[in-house]
This record gives structure tokens, sequence and C-alpha cells, in this order.
């Protein structure tokens, strides 16, 4: 399973890019909401670290590996929980983020129909399946800070670290990360996980 690429990009398409990786070269599809950003993580040599999405195309006659490109973890654990719901799968995922993640899970969390239906193969049926299957459970990446650096999960710890950690790698500042937290644990005294920590921070920055 390849989980990160890196190398010289060689080639860039609308929606992919060629990668020489030591002689090899990788074509990485990549979604219209990370390509708009991939130029600020691509070096001037045209070096590039990707984490990638690795699996296999079925089709009757034959088994095709693909790889799918993030900037950062969390904008691969969206993919992968976009992908959760029925009848989207990565191909079709590809296709339908072609706007800043951040928005997509502010629609879901707010059942905003309308939005979701103007995203490549997205109808009316599939958005509300995509509200149903995610809505409260993609507060986190609400907070991205679309056109940010990396933002790599941490490593479990106590929930309130843990959230911390994560809006500081969203680039929140610190102090920011720390007043959003105390907030949220007094609004919310029953917050049993980190999920549910960060969806509350969500909710309280998105009532203001």
């Amino acid at each position: 399973m390849i989980a990160r690429i890196t190398g010289k990009v060689t080639e860039k398409g609308q929606n992919h890019l060629i990668i020489d990786v030591g002689g090899l070269h990788y074509e990485v599809f990549i979604p219209s909401a990370v390509m708009q950003r991939i130029e600020e993580s691509i070096a001037q040599d045209g070096a590039v670290s990707l984490i990638t999405y690795h699996y296999h195309h079925v089709e009757p006659s034959r088994s095709t590996p693909v790889l799918v490109g993030f900037l950062n973890e969390v904008e691969k654990e969206f993919f992968q929980t976009f992908i959760t719901v029925s009848g989207i799968g990565p191909r079709a995922a590809l296709k339908a983020l072609n706007k800043p993640i951040s928005l997509i899970a502010r629609a879901i969390d707010e059942s905003d129909i309308e939005f979701l239906k103007t995203l490549p193969g997205i109808g009316q049926q599939r958005a509300r399946e995509i509200i149903a299957k995610l809505q409260n459970k993609v507060g986190k990446f609400g907070l991205i800070r679309d056109g940010s650096g990396r933002a790599e999960l941490p490593l479990k710890k106590d929930i309130e670290e843990e959230a911390i950690e994560v809006l500081m790698q969203l680039q929140y500042k610190k102090p920011e990360a720390l007043a959003m937290i105390k907030k949220a644990v007094e609004r919310s005294a029953a917050i049993e996980t980190t999920e549910e920590l960060l969806n509350e921070v969500y909710k309280q920055r998105k009532s203001r």
C-alpha cells in the first residue's frame, strides 16, 4: 500500500500529476479542491510530497491500481469519510470534491442540499444521503483554513490536548485554540471524545 509519494512533478494535468520517483513515473489523481492549492506545495525544482490514498479500480476484465493525492492527512481523512456514503466511491469523490473541503463540510453540517447539488455528480437524492450519513461527523473539517499548509493529525492523547493540536495544525494560534476549547467545554459538559469536542468548537464558531 502506497501511503505517501515524494518526487519531481514532470507533468500537470487538470486533475492529475505525473511524479518521477527515481525514474519511475507515477500518475496521481488530485481532487479539484486540492489541485487549486497544489502550486504552494511544489518546490522550485519541481519536488513535491503528497499523502496518498491507494485503491484498485476493478473492471470486468482488469484491476487498475489508482493513487489519489492530498496535501495533508486531514484532507485524506475527509475523502475517506466522504466515500463511506453509499454509492460514492473513490472515483465519484474525486469528481465531486471541487470546492474547498471546509465549505463542503459546513454544507453537510447545515443540511445545505442546494450547495451539495452544485458538486459534480451529486443530485438531490445523493445530497440527502450524504447529509444523513455524515451530519454531525464532519465538524473538524469545517474548521480547515483552506489554503493553509500541512495539517497532520496527532497521536491519541487527552482529548483536550489532542483537539488543541488539531486546531493548531489547522493553522489556529495556540491561545486561540485554547480559548475555543475552553468555551466548548463550558458549553457542553457531556463531551467524551475529541471528535465531539471539535464538533462543539465548530458549532460555537458557526453561531457567531
